[in-house]
């Protein structure tokens, strides 16, 4: 996966079908998440469309996240998140301002509110996977 920096660069160039897109091959590219993980105890609530966050610790203590999305264009968000904490520490996640790296991209103006609302409870699963890891 390119870094959200590289995603950035690109995406401030293009117009919001072609943002659209990007985003749907970003979600493509997410890493397949095995349909037994994708259960009521993974879904992230507050999406519109359904949401499965799975996270697994590590050898060194970092956080891996499997995710996927029935949508096309939430797969795209849930790949922006992932990129800014996909990886690291509990320490360096919790230190992450994800909200302020997902900022440059604007998406409450490039989406409707329906794909955005569940951003936050995406971000606050995964703190709370963190806090419980380093706790």
């Amino acid at each position: 996966m390119p870094t959200l920096s590289d995603i950035l660069d690109e995406y401030e160039f293009l117009d919001a079908d072609d943002r659209y897109r990007l985003l749907i091959d970003l979600g493509r590219e997410l890493e397949p998440m095995p349909d037994a993980l994708k259960s009521d105890a993974t879904l992230v609530r507050g999406c519109s469309a359904a949401v499965w966050v799975y996270p697994t610790a590590q050898a060194g203590g970092t956080l891996h996240f499997l995710a996927d999305s029935n949508a096309a264009i939430t797969k795209g968000i849930i790949a922006l998140v992932l990129l800014t904490v996909q990886d690291k520490s509990a320490g360096d996640i919790l230190a992450t301002d994800i909200e302020a790296a997902l900022a440059p991209f604007d998406l409450k103006a490039q989406l409707s509110s329906n794909r955005t609302q569940g951003i936050p409870n995406m971000i606050a699963l995964i703190r709370h996977e963190a806090e419980r890891l380093a706790g």
